[in-house]
């Protein structure tokens, strides 16, 4: 017993350091965090570039999805208490020929003690094609970046957590629209309602610091009808907020992104840290892979996420990343 609690406070330890180390940023303030790449020393800089040797997308952009990346990458490794990242990048055209395509994407993940599958992937595309899936926009120009996470701890008791940001830009003649979207939830197979509160007033406070462009009540519940799987009548998780086709014209809108991100991970960490060390048994491990098939089964046949990447000549390992390690049916 003094052992298992030993673990436990050094997790709560190490949540609490990351709380600390890592105070909420301002969308203004975002240039002086380190985590942003201040230094643009990111592959993503390289991988964003034309070939006239201008970048696909504004630095402020970029910056702002780098900064959610890394805050979630120094979440996980915070909680496992080891640097247990790995990153790998891809190109575009490298992956998908037959596709006109330029830029890719870096794919971290991570495999460890805690976190069993995790991953923060950030890709940068554009091509002459938009193949939308909201039709006036198809067949144009457009650029693509984002950055997805998907949590699977090993632990029944610890919830998959999803995110995603992303930020898109059609061409029409001299006219250019841009949108964002993205949105995070909460699936725990064991509902604990502080887990719950936590999670929801994190995206509560998000919505209220962006409320120009963002309503809570609105986001929720378009994240309670979207995260629904209608074969099996019932809703993936707890829900959190969702938003999509968010047209911006202005660069500091991007702040709603990095609240998503920095709230989320902050509030995940804190999740996990209560969580990943409770005992369970060989039972409900296994009740853990069948209640996974869920998870798995709405990713790959209702979400958006998962057929706008295939769509646009993402790759296909970082768009399945959000796929469980082990499931059954």
């Amino acid at each position: 017993m003094q052992g298992e609690n030993s673990v436990q406070n050094e997790l709560f330890e190490r949540a609490k350091r990351f709380q600390e180390n890592n105070p909420i940023v301002s969308f203004a303030d975002l240039k002086n965090n380190n985590l942003c790449d201040q230094q643009f020393l990111d592959p993503v800089w390289k991988i964003s570039s034309q070939k006239n040797g201008e970048s696909a997308f504004s630095n402020n952009l970029l910056h702002t999805l780098l900064y959610v990346r890394n805050i979630c990458k120094l979440s996980f490794n915070t909680i496992e208490g080891i640097e247990a990242c790995s990153a790998k990048s891809w190109l575009a055209q490298e992956h998908n020929p037959e596709r006109n395509l330029e830029g890719g994407g870096i794919m971290t993940v991570i495999r460890a003690n805690h976190l069993e599958k995790s991953a923060v992937n950030m890709s940068c595309v554009w091509g002459p094609s938009y193949p939308a899936l909201e039709g006036e926009n198809a067949g144009k120009p457009f650029s693509a970046t984002g950055v997805s996470l998907i949590s699977h701890p090993r632990n029944p008791y610890a919830p998959i957590m999803h995110l995603n940001i992303r930020c898109i830009q059609v061409k029409d003649g001299n006219k250019v629209t841009t949108w964002i979207a993205g949105g995070a939830d909460l699936t725990p197979m064991h509902n604990f309602e502080e887990d719950t509160v936590l999670f929801h007033d994190a995206m509560k406070k998000v919505c209220e610091r962006n409320s120009n462009i963002a309503n809570y009540e609105k986001y929720k519940k378009w994240a309670d009808e979207y995260f629904y799987i209608p074969h099996r009548k019932e809703a993936r998780g707890v829900g959190g907020i969702f938003f999509d086709f968010v047209k911006i014209e202005n660069e500091h809108d991007f702040s709603l992104l990095l609240d998503v991100g920095q709230y989320a991970a902050k509030a995940y960490a804190e999740i996990l840290s209560r969580r990943i060390e409770l005992p369970y048994d060989e039972e409900l491990a296994e009740k853990h892979l069948y209640w996974r098939g869920r998870y798995a089964e709405f990713n790959l046949v209702y979400d958006r996420g998962t057929r706008f990447g295939l769509m646009t000549g993402g790759n296909h390992e970082a768009i399945f990343c959000s796929l469980p390690p082990r499931v059954k049916w």
